[in-house]
């Protein structure tokens, strides 16, 4: 069988955790960012988890990681 290949726009936006979770950034966090609160955006740039409806989406596009 071949091998699988993984997608590098996906490779760039989430990896894998030791315990198998997938991490990814936080959205809103790029422009327009004197109407948010220095709060939020201190909040933004924390890592969030792949939720659980979408964690077998992601996992396939990044097998090896």
């Amino acid at each position: 069988m071949p091998k699988m290949k993984t997608h590098s726009g996906a490779a760039k936006r989430f990896s894998k955790t030791g315990t198998g979770k997938i991490k990814r950034g936080q959205t809103k966090k790029r422009h327009i960012l004197t109407s948010k609160s220095t709060k939020t955006k201190r909040k933004l740039t924390r890592q969030a988890y792949v939720s659980d409806g979408d964690h077998a989406k992601v996992s396939r596009m990044i097998p090896y990681a």
